[in-house]
């Protein structure tokens, strides 16, 4: 069984006062493939994560790139979170 691995993430924190935004990052896969965009919001219990979206054109938007699974979703948790609290 192949196991997909985070091996680079980088985390930009944004401070803006009365914004749910805290930062945003990248992550690298297997070293060969590379997922921008992906936004740190601070939930009313915790911080979690928004994956890279587009805007449609009735307004809606729609995630672009994304994990398929829990376990993959707390792949990129793990590895963004980590890294966020070390900036």
């Amino acid at each position: 069984r192949y196991v997909m691995k985070i091996t680079s993430v980088k985390v930009k924190k944004i401070e803006e006062k009365n914004s749910r935004l805290v930062g945003v990052a990248t992550a690298v896969i297997d070293k060969v493939f590379i997922v921008e965009d992906i936004k740190i919001i601070k939930g009313d219990e915790r911080l979690f994560l928004a994956m890279p979206s587009q805007k449609m054109p009735d307004g809606s938007y729609k995630d672009i790139a994304h994990p398929l699974n829990a376990d993959c979703r707390k792949l990129f948790e793990d590895a963004i979170l980590t890294e966020y609290d070390n900036c």
